[in-house]
C-alpha cells in the first residue's frame, strides 16, 4: 500500500483570506465598491451565495459565463476577466509559515501531499500555477474538477479512488469542523486547522518532523 496521504484545505488553512469564523477572515473585497463600483453585500448575496455556490463551484457553468449574466444586474458593465482578476491577486494571502512547516514534512518523505478545496477551475489553477503551489503540493483535488462540493461524502470517495488503498487513514486539515467531522463519518482522520503550531504539534505529523 501507498504511504499515509496529508492533505490541506485552502481557505483558512493555506490561504489567509475566506474562514469558516467570521473573526478570522480577511477580505479581498473591503474596497471592491470604491475600485470597480461593485457593491460587495450584493456580489456576496446575488453571485457567491447564488450561481457560484450551486453551479460554478461544482464545475456546471464557467466562472466567466455567471459573472457575465451577473454583473450587469449590479451595474458593472466592463469584462468579467476584470473581475476574476480583481479576486484573484486580492485573494492570495499565503500561509508563508504553513507552507515552510510544510516544506520540512516533505524533507521527511512521509507521504504525498495534497490540496483538498472547493474552487472552481480559473482559481484552481491560479493557486496552481500562478502562486506556486504547484512546486509544493502533488496535486490538487478540487469540486469543480470532482463534480461534487464537501462535506459530501461524494468529495473524499472520489478522492479516495484518485489516490488508492493508504497504509493509515488520510490524514486531512480543514477549517470548517463540519468538513472534518465528514471526512472522520468517512474514515479519514479530520482535523481542525487552528494554527500551524497546532498543526505541527499533530502526534503523527510531530514523529516525523523529528526524523529530519
Amino acid at each position: 500500500m501507498a504511504p499515509r496521504t496529508i492533505l490541506f484545505d485552502v481557505d483558512g488553512v493555506v490561504i489567509h483570506g475566506f474562514h469558516t469564523r467570521p473573526e478570522l477572515r480577511r477580505r479581498w473585497d473591503t474596497h471592491l465598491l470604491e475600485d470597480l463600483g461593485i457593491e460587495p453585500a450584493r456580489l456576496g448575496e446575488i453571485f457567491f451565495q447564488g450561481p457560484f455556490e450551486r453551479e460554478v463551484l461544482t464545475g456546471r457553468l464557467s466562472l466567466l459565463q455567471a459573472l457575465s449574466e451577473v454583473l450587469p444586474t449590479l451595474g458593472f458593465h466592463g469584462s468579467p476577466m476584470c473581475v476574476v482578476d480583481y479576486w484573484l491577486r486580492r485573494d492570495s494571502q499565503l500561509n508563508l509559515q504553513l507552507l515552510d512547516l510544510i516544506r520540512d514534512l516533505r524533507r521527511t518523505h512521509a507521504g504525498p501531499v495534497y490540496l483538498a478545496t472547493n474552487q472552481e477551475h480559473l482559481r484552481a489553477f491560479h493557486l496552481w500555477s500562478g502562486l506556486g503551489l504547484g512546486a509544493l503540493f502533488d496535486d490538487i483535488f478540487y469540486a469543480a474538477r470532482l463534480g461534487v462540493l464537501k462535506p459530501a461524502a461524494a468529495f473524499f470517495e472520489k478522492i479516495e479512488q484518485m489516490i488508492g488503498p493508504q497504509s493509515e487513514p488520510p490524514l486531512f486539515f480543514d477549517d470548517s469542523q463540519a468538513v472534518v467531522d465528514a471526512a472522520c463519518g468517512f474514515g479519514w482522520e479530520g482535523v481542525l486547522f487552528e494554527t500551524v503550531e497546532g498543526c505541527a504539534a499533530h502526534p503523527w505529523i510531530g514523529e516525523h518532523l523529528t526524523r529530519r
